[in-house]
């Protein structure tokens, strides 16, 4: 509402009117006539422009009042009414906190570039996004992403088959799309690449046969499906990089190389630490990170050093405690682990390594870690013997160097050349070897000058990446497998990328304070009912977290009851950043 004012040849006289339109025509209706002003001047004890802010006011009242009525909405419910046929009344707004980050990555402006290359019909912004929120709330297969896609407010606008046609697109455009990603992450965060995490997986395909890339190799699961690896490089705050696919009977030292000279190149990242477990440790990879502004720190097997620097290495002497201004040698044989206060301290030794190239050869012991490792050997050495029939017939035959079978030896009787008797029993001095690595742990690094404690730190973190892959093999359900064609298999593995990236930047938003099954499970039960006349109204829970997305993002789901003008602003506000 605002004011109007009429003047005539003798007064002038103040009305309070609204504006609204009739068929398409603005027009305006008289609220209230207020009166002349020389008489509301008198009356009130104001001058003229005092009566005219005091009317103005008066009139921004009346409109709020106005508004505050309408807030009340009484929805026509009818008893006798039955719902609509084949119409889906509950909806899901919770991947509109996913959606605000998408857009914040600004990958609606890569899909037009792509789109403005290739030329396609298809709105590819539309199905990546479907395909990217449907992957972390609802995964499932291509097929099962797009009929989900219903479930959001924003429905899909696309066919099905538009669906796999873009899988090849985004698959041609990975590499563009992965470097466009990390040059975007920094409008949210900075990037922490001082360190950059690698490793890799595998996932397996429901297929009998193999083929020029999905091959039969080392499953991480054991299973007997052909595979595809993937190599994930993930910054120093947990966040994935980049990441590449190779074929699955490749051996994995093999792919760092190309992966990193992506990243130099298209990235323009040069001066950085490399690190990864043991298994990512050949002395190519390492020569590759001892150039330009590049290093390593790089876990070390214990079990595989040469006789004399393991004989040095697992010494119980010559340690340092980390933290302590002491520079005396310690023996561990001379701690008492038994006092609590002794089981969380940390101890080192430094032996210096020169071949086949010169590093550093970094050996932790941990009481905490030893007692761990001896509980859960004891665990396994149970159920070894339990894989021991009555008979000293073994169940099961040894399939790796990590079966329980490897507690377990053959012992046989032989009389006259021949064997008379032949059982299975424990392997004490098997047991005896594992002992001597209780508690151990190393790293190699050719940094010369940082401190033991800052490369401990650093290598500590490999967690965050071994996490990574958890959430996609059991959170995104990445696998198994149900794609054929290389290219929609590239696709469905970056769409896999942007979810991580997109949730990693969620869970940073939230401060870490969530586990990803908290945050997901949350986003899933974000769901409000359609009314059909004037809004929606929320059918789930509000929660601490619920409490704090909406706080985290400006914006709230959760009233009673949402007008659909005020959900669409909420949606459009989603997507301009």
């Amino acid at each position: 509402m605002r004011i109007n004012i009429n003047k005539t040849k003798n007064h002038e006289f103040v009305y309070v009117i609204k504006d609204f339109y009739n068929n398409g025509s603005r027009t305006s209706k008289i609220i209230e006539k207020l009166g002349k002003i020389d008489e509301l001047c008198i009356q009130k004890n104001m001058s003229r422009d005092e009566v005219v802010a005091w009317a103005k006011n008066y009139a921004k009242e009346l409109t709020l009042k106005e508004n505050q009525e309408k807030s009340d909405v009484i929805i026509p419910f009818s008893p006798d009414k039955i719902i609509d046929f084949n119409y889906n009344r509950k909806l899901n707004c919770g991947y509109l906190f996913l959606q605000d980050i998408y857009y914040q990555l600004k990958l609606d402006n890569i899909c037009r570039n792509i789109e403005n290359k290739y030329r396609f019909k298809y709105h590819l912004d539309s199905i990546l996004s479907d395909l990217v929120y449907s992957r972390i709330l609802f995964p499932s297969s291509k097929r099962s992403s797009y009929q989900k896609a219903f479930s959001f407010l924003e429905h899909p606008k696309y066919d099905l088959h538009d669906v796999y046609r873009a899988l090849s697109v985004l698959a041609q455009s990975s590499d563009y799309i992965q470097a466009e990603l990390y040059r975007n992450t920094h409008l949210i965060k900075s990037r922490n690449t001082c360190t950059l995490y690698y490793d890799c997986t595998n996932y397996y395909f429901e297929i009998e046969d193999d083929d020029d890339f999905r091959k039969y190799g080392k499953s991480k699961e054991n299973r007997p499906n052909s595979i595809i690896g993937m190599g994930l490089m993930m910054d120093g705050d947990g966040i994935p990089l980049a990441f590449d696919l190779y074929e699955g009977n490749k051996n994995e030292q093999t792919t760092l190389k190309p992966l990193e000279e992506r990243i130099i190149k298209d990235f323009e990242l040069s001066k950085f630490i490399y690190c990864s477990d043991a298994g990512l440790a050949s002395k190519t990879n390492k020569n590759f990170n001892s150039i330009q502004d590049r290093a390593y720190i790089i876990t070390q097997s214990l079990k595989k050093l040469k006789k004399d620097d393991k004989e040095v290495a697992l010494k119980h002497t010559g340690f340092l405690e980390i933290g302590s201004n002491s520079s005396k040698r310690i023996n561990l044989d001379d701690i008492d682990f038994y006092d609590q206060s002794n089981r969380n301290k940390l101890f080192y030794k430094e032996i210096p390594l020169e071949k086949p190239i010169s590093e550093r050869l970094i050996i932790t012991y941990s009481p905490k870690y030893a007692i761990y490792q001896k509980r859960i050997r004891e665990k396994q050495i149970q159920r070894a013997r339990n894989m021991i029939q009555k008979d000293g017939k073994l169940k099961k035959n040894r399939k790796n160097p990590n079966d329980l079978a490897r507690f377990i030896e053959k012992v046989t009787t032989n009389e006259n050349g021949e064997i008379i008797e032949e059982h299975y029993s424990i392997d004490i001095h098997k047991i005896k070897e594992e002992e001597k690595y209780d508690g151990f742990y190393a790293i190699t690094t050719n940094l010369e000058d940082d401190d033991i404690q800052s490369i401990l730190e650093i290598s500590e973190r490999r967690w965050q990446i071994e996490e990574c892959f958890r959430i996609m093999k059991t959170d995104f359900k990445a696998r198994p497998v149900y794609l054929t064609l290389e290219e929609h298999i590239q696709a469905h593995f970056l769409t896999c990328f942007i979810s991580l990236i997109i949730y990693r930047l969620l869970a940073k938003k939230l401060e870490n304070r969530y586990t990803v099954n908290e945050i997901l499970k949350t986003l899933r039960d974000m769901e409000v009912v359609d009314t059909q006349y004037n809004g929606y109204i929320p059918a789930y829970k509000r929660t601490e977290i619920t409490d704090e997305i909406h706080k985290v993002f400006g914006y709230r789901t959760d009233f009673e009851i949402i007008s659909k003008k005020k959900m669409r602003n909420i949606i459009k506000n989603t997507k301009h950043k």
